[in-house]
């Protein structure tokens, strides 16, 4: 499948997309656009956002075919052996803070082209795994921020899967700067009113690099890119990809908050190449476009990064330990005081994603997976700490993971996960799966026990806020804990 991406009129937003399919041998095909996004699991329906569709022969005649549903399209192709699909695709996102685009998304204008190529690019049916090709109708002034390889102004991807796995991000504008992590190539790709200080930025993200490629043994990819939009209004959003993660984030005038806003969410991402593009859950083996792809295991692809993503930082040295101690109790915050009263589980939270898991829902409902997938993904920790004197944590139980299922391409289950963490605790987690994932008990004795264990003195209120007060820095579980 080859694709060409251009703007005719980019002021306008549309994107024209333009695939050449080669090779038909059958006298009809179904052309399908994906309904939702990989580190998004609700249904977006991106055919929405299509305003024109065509198909033509080799000699530019119009090609029979009719829609099948929202987004899938059957084409008549006796006696034809190559068609081109063209569409136009509206590339803008209006928010009510002003922002015209997020991490999931795509926009174009005069001097910005910018795809997640899952929103607007579709596929035949049945060949999924052939090479892919998009040519993008820049000029030559434009820079390209991509994990795909390049050559010219032509992205190279060995299936589908890659390709809707790779953003691009392509302006004159853009800035960029490497560094290497055990051997790895790094990239940090910025846009817009943004002036970074370089030398702090390539140490910080060596560090939590180097840190997790060293907790988890090797890293998944050859390369890896950060791609930053810095935009002048509030915002905070990040996707993971294969190889590469866009991070969308604002307002560009608010300083340090804003660089401990890329570092939190930077080493997150990164953390998600491991868990989730490739330590994934049987039940996306492989990601089904077209529909919901239901899976029980949200909180260990979010809320376990979630977690670790600011140990990581803490473990390397980038956060300090008051910084850590401020970001970890705000996401504790989060869950008691949005989700403290809610009786759902995190299985059924995890699976309820697609029903109503990124908008507001009716009160004491839902569970969030990402704030208290963290805080259960806490207590996993200090339980295995615990029994094992700091010999393994959770860190070890990701290892595992990784190499049982990520690095083998193979897909988890709950009771994968369930019989890992039991093998590194070194005995049964029935209690803890049963309060923690498949039940839902109130959690603020047990998270309060956790830290006091630490030394960290923290108490909840009636309306389950959150106080915490003083902290031993010389508490020995504290040390080992964070470093």
């Amino acid at each position: 499948m080859r694709y060409k991406i251009y703007a005719e009129n980019p002021q306008n937003h549309f994107l024209t997309v333009e695939l050449a399919v080669e090779n038909i041998t059958s006298d009809r095909i179904k052309i399908q656009l994906p309904a939702w996004r990989p580190g998004r699991y609700e249904l977006q329906n991106f055919a929405k956002n299509i305003q024109q569709f065509e198909i033509f022969d080799e000699q530019q005649n119009p090609v029979e075919f009719h829609k099948v549903n929202k987004d899938r399209w059957k084409v008549y192709t006796k006696n034809i052996s190559k068609l081109t699909i063209r569409l136009r695709y509206y590339a803008y996102i209006q928010h009510p803070n002003g922002v015209f685009a997020n991490a999931g998304s795509s926009y174009v204008d005069e001097n910005t082209m910018y795809v997640n190529f899952v929103n607007c690019l579709p596929y035949v049916s049945g060949r999924m795994h052939e090479p892919c090709t998009v040519e993008l109708g820049i000029t030559d002034e434009y820079k390209i921020a991509c994990g795909m390889p390049i050559e010219g102004k032509t992205l190279l991807a060995q299936d589908y899967y890659q390709l809707v796995d790779s953003p691009v991000l392509a302006s004159p504008y853009l800035q960029c700067q490497t560094y290497k992590a055990a051997g790895i190539q790094f990239y940090v790709w910025f846009l817009g009113n943004y002036q970074p200080n370089w030398e702090k930025i390539l140490s910080d993200f060596a560090r939590f690099s180097e840190k997790q490629i060293d907790i988890m043994g090797d890293f998944p990819e050859k390369d890896y890119h950060f791609i930053n939009w810095i935009l002048p209004v509030a915002f905070y959003h990040g996707v993971e990809h294969r190889n590469s993660t866009m991070i969308v984030l604002g307002p560009d005038t608010e300083g340090d908050g804003l660089y401990t806003d890329l570092l939190g969410v930077s080493s997150h991402e990164l953390y998600h190449a491991w868990n989730i593009c490739k330590i994934r859950p049987v039940e996306m083996m492989p990601y089904d476009f077209t529909k919901e792809n239901y899976f029980p295991t949200g909180f260990v692809a979010e809320g376990v990064t979630t977690y670790l993503g600011d140990v990581f930082l803490k473990q390397s040295g980038v956060f300090s330990l008051d910084a850590y101690l401020n970001e970890f109790t705000t996401t504790i915050r989060r869950h008691f005081e949005q989700d403290g009263r809610s009786p759902m589980s995190l299985v059924e939270a995890s699976m309820d994603l697609w029903l109503d898991g990124y908008s507001a829902s009716i009160p004491n409902r839902r569970v969030s997976i990402y704030n208290k997938g963290a805080v259960v993904a806490f207590l996993l920790d200090g339980l295995i700490r615990e029994a094992t004197q700091h010999q393994k944590s959770i860190h070890d139980v990701i290892r595992l993971m990784w190499e049982k299922f990520g690095d083998s391409g193979l897909g988890y289950s709950l009771f994968d996960y369930k019989q890992l963490a039991e093998q590194v605790f070194g005995g049964s987690l029935d209690t803890y799966f049963a309060e923690c994932i498949t039940g839902n008990i109130p959690l603020q004795e047990q998270v309060q026990v956790r830290l006091a264990w630490y030394g960290i003195e923290a108490s909840f209120d009636e309306n389950l806020r959150l106080t915490v007060g003083q902290v031993d820095n010389d508490n020995e579980n504290l040390r080992n804990w964070l470093g």
